[in-house]
């Protein structure tokens, strides 16, 4: 069997500068090359590999995202010169701020393929607090939990839930049966845990439950902490599919209906004009979008 041809090196010089700068006269002044010869340089590649590296402004595809780690690896390895010491990489600091919870359950478990598809960028989180738009310190970029749409920053949504009744077994075995969680009867015999990252009118109004938003019972402004409390036998906590699969999956929460309802409350990427002429935060806007779509 023949072995698949190598890319030539200047059309993976020209993707990872692309890939870098978004931008085809920006790579092809870093590379001494016209922007033309930037793009047939692209072309030849993605016809020789088969694949569509780049979509629309420039930015990568899941199959360029994919490919673009290996080939900054292989880069690195062709500027190492025996005898010498390998020269430390130059880095970029990116400074975002993000929930809490949307950071443990849904970024982190990603952030090994940025990281890898980006080692030149130094990611640092920071904690926001959801609905109120609070950020530690300044960042460059920031995800978002609310309804939007934001007039001071631009942005765009990056996920949206569907929310749906859980307890602990011990909670369902000790107050239930609840068998959908669908009338007054059976909510009125729960304890409902609140929040006001997603309040339980969203339920009721789509099961035609006439109650008011619950006005006693234990609140958290945290979604993790939310969760928590139901598995620690609370009460009935509304949670979002996404961000609560874990527990879920680990059996210290069950569902108490079949049916999920859209939440109001989604997560958006934010950032003030002009933050994505830097290539890093783009990078990262691409990335995530990627990631989560």
């Amino acid at each position: 069997m023949t072995p698949p041809r190598i890319p030539p090196i200047q059309c993976l010089l020209a993707f990872e500068a692309l890939a870098r700068l978004r931008s085809v006269t920006a790579a092809g002044e870093a590379l001494a090359v016209t922007p033309s010869a930037v793009s047939h340089r692209i072309r030849q590649l993605e016809g020789q590999l088969g694949l569509k590296l780049f979509g629309r402004d420039f930015s990568l595809t899941s199959e360029g995202a994919a490919y673009l780690g290996p080939v900054r690896e292989g880069l690195r390895a062709l500027q190492q010169v025996p005898g010498h010491l390998p020269a430390s990489p130059s880095r970029v600091r990116l400074r975002l701020a993000v929930t809490p919870t949307f950071s443990r359950q849904i970024l982190l478990p990603r952030l090994a393929l940025f990281r890898h598809a980006y080692p030149d960028i130094e990611l640092i989180l920071q904690v926001a607090i959801p609905l109120a738009d609070v950020k530690a310190e300044e960042a460059d970029l920031e995800v978002r939990y609310g309804t939007g749409p934001y007039a001071d920053v631009e942005h765009v949504r990056i996920l949206s839930d569907e929310v749906t009744p859980v307890c602990s077994a011990e909670y369902l075995h000790e107050s239930g049966p609840f068998d959908g969680f669908d009338t007054v009867e059976k909510v009125g015999r729960a304890r409902l845990i609140r929040s006001p990252l997603d309040p339980w009118s969203t339920w009721f109004q789509a099961h035609g439950i006439a109650l008011p938003e619950p006005r006693v019972g234990a609140q958290f402004n945290d979604v993790g902490l939310v969760l928590d409390a139901a598995a620690a036998g609370f009460g009935v906590a509304l949670m979002r599919m996404k961000l609560g699969l874990s527990w879920i999956d680990s059996g210290r929460l069950v569902r108490l209906s079949p049916r999920t309802v859209p939440s109001p409350f989604h997560h958006h990427l934010c950032w003030k004009p002009g933050t994505m002429e830097r290539w890093e935060c783009a990078a990262f806007a691409d990335w995530i979008k990627t990631a989560l779509s």
